[in-house]
């Protein structure tokens, strides 16, 4: 299978650059193709400009459309229009990066930023005219993955922690971007205790990640609810017969039907650290 990895970490020397290389090796190993996007070496401008798009300075830019119109006319900047074509070729994305202040660096919120144009990452129509978003759009079929470093402990980013549940604070990455556009999301792959991780422990991290990996084909997807599929109504409110007395992120995980949870329940931790 055809794998993009995408990464953004500024030390080539770092734990984030040794998993990703000991992993790269190991998806090689299997048999998988890999291309690598490699966002700090490359040196990948974050900032969207008028330049992105042929624009004419003269005139008012309205991004969405501008970059639609750019899309469908081939006047992209040819760094964009190179990573939409690793995008196309790749049956899988796998985007690693530590997290800072609750988010992903500024450059790779850049990389998606620019990247995903209307007519590409959002705005993408059906026949009828409705949105193909949530489950829909251009990367339907592929699957994605997040690989995050973060320095907080595993209990702190646990289901009473405080610093949130991670798979509460990675939703905005795998419901917002992932599956808006699409694409099947794997449970993140987490390295806690980042900053603090001693040289005897870096096998049994690389041996979790590798694993992890190496189930991006085979592991069940995080169960959202698509968009189309009848669980929302015309205002693209859950249907009150949908997860009962549940509210909040928590809803929008089809398995939240059958669980009997009320409205302050956890939800299950669906991402082990």
């Amino acid at each position: 299978m055809k794998i993009l990895w995408v990464s953004a970490h500024p030390e080539p020397k770092s734990l984030n650059a040794a998993l990703r290389s000991d992993a790269l090796a190991a998806l090689r190993g299997a048999g998988h193709e890999i291309r690598a996007s490699d966002l700090y070496e490359m040196r990948w401008n974050p900032v969207v400009t008028a330049d992105d798009f042929a624009h004419d300075p003269s005139g008012r830019l309205l991004v969405g459309a501008r970059s639609g119109q750019a899309l469908t006319e081939g006047t992209l900047a040819p760094d964009i229009l190179a990573e939409q074509r690793k995008l196309g070729w790749a049956d899988a994305v796998i985007v690693q990066f530590p997290l800072w202040w609750y988010g992903m660096p500024a450059i790779l919120k850049g990389w998606f930023d620019r990247v995903f144009v209307e007519g590409y990452g959002y705005g993408v129509r059906r026949e009828d005219g409705s949105t193909r978003r949530y489950g829909e759009g251009t990367l339907a079929g592929k699957r994605a993955m997040t690989v995050v470093s973060f320095g907080g402990s595993a209990d702190s980013a646990g289901p009473r922690g405080i610093n949130g549940q991670m798979d509460e604070v990675l939703f905005p990455i795998h419901h917002g971007i992932f599956w808006y556009t699409g694409m099947s999301v794997l449970p993140p792959v987490l390295i806690d205790s980042a900053d603090r991780l001693r040289a005897e422990h870096y096998p049994g991290v690389a041996a979790r990640v590798i694993d992890r990996v190496s189930g991006l084909f085979t592991d069940a997807p995080l169960p959202f609810r698509s968009q189309n599929g009848g669980d929302y109504d015309e205002r693209f409110v859950l249907r009150e017969d949908r997860a009962p007395g549940v509210t909040g992120l928590r809803a929008h995980y089809a398995d939240a039907d059958s669980a009997a949870h009320g409205p302050e329940a956890e939800v299950p931790t669906r991402c082990a650290v």
